[in-house]
């Protein structure tokens, strides 16, 4: 498991929703505001510790939005359908475009324990010993850590918005214990947060975490629901190979019927019965160049 902490909710049926005192209460004071981060990260800790939650599924999924919002403070247009295409109809020899990089970078950087090491391959352009110092920059809790780092990173490189969130999310998951980065700040914070320091940084980090962890224990939640449903048809569905593409489809936020371990014709018709049986949905409402996800 990649979560390794036992709790009685992973006994439950349904996934607990973020306590209405955390999710809609906006602490007035740096205390306050603290204390809700400390309260929503606490409640999404056990959530993510679920043993029915598909993590990869979950942090694959807010690795796209983390890529959205960098996308978008950018000043880039292109959106989640957008950034879906660019990696997932990518050929071998394509480039992905700058936003296609960044949806990479993000996925990159879920897909493998904290380190320098892992986080260098997701952030190639950026020598492995800044990232080392640039994880080191502050202690403190999660929201003042990421602070510190944010600041450090954008401090030394101004446009270097993406590695500071990913460097910034990578401190949060090491404060946590959490083995892999689970993409929550760049969801949370605005263009204009990035440009605070000190303080007011810090201020801005944990009502992100708030609002992110919300999110995250939604969408959690839903896909706690979705896999069940998932896991009930495997059984009526035929095809060879069917069983390794349901194992793709709790994995991916999304998948091309071409990426699935079967031939083309074959695929295409397994990923029309998925959506026959409310398993899976077809995310792009083309009707060529379809993609699929739970």
């Amino acid at each position: 498991m990649e979560f390794a902490l036992s709790d009685p909710s992973n006994d439950s049926d349904s996934v607990p929703m973020m306590p209405a005192w955390v999710a809609s209460r906006r602490g007035e004071t740096p205390e306050d505001v603290a204390f809700l981060s400390g309260a929503a990260l606490g409640h999404l800790h056990l959530v993510v510790s679920r043993a029915d939650l598909p993590q990869s599924l979950l942090r694959d999924r807010l690795a796209l939005g983390a890529a959205e919002a960098c996308v978008a403070v950018s000043g880039r247009p292109e959106r989640v359908r957008d950034l879906r295409d660019a990696v997932q109809l990518m050929r071998a020899g394509d480039l992905p475009g700058p936003a296609g990089e960044t949806y990479l970078a993000w996925r990159r950087a879920t897909e493998r324990p904290v380190s320098v090491k892992a986080l260098a391959r997701a952030l190639p352009a950026v020598a492995t010993d800044r990232i080392a110092a640039w994880l080191d920059a502050g202690p403190g809790t999660p929201a003042t850590r990421a602070a510190y780092v944010l600041e450090a990173v954008l401090t030394d490189a101004p446009r270097a918005e993406v590695a500071a969130l990913i460097l910034a999310d990578a401190v949060v998951a090491q404060s946590l214990g959490w083995e892999r980065p689970v993409p929550l700040l760049a969801a949370g914070l605005k263009r204009a947060d990035l440009r605070k320091r000190e303080d007011d940084l810090r201020l801005a980090c944990h009502r992100a975490l708030v609002a992110s962890a919300v999110e995250a224990t939604r969408l959690a939640a839903d896909l706690v629901r979705r896999v069940a449903h998932l896991h009930a048809v495997a059984p009526k569905l035929r095809a060879k190979g069917a069983a390794d593409a349901v194992a793709m489809f709790l994995t991916r936020d999304a998948v091309a019927p071409s990426a699935l371990p079967m031939p083309d014709r074959a695929a295409r018709r397994l990923c029309d019965r998925l959506v026959e049986l409310g398993a899976v949905r077809e995310l792009t409402g083309r009707d060529t160049f379809r993609l699929y996800g739970v």
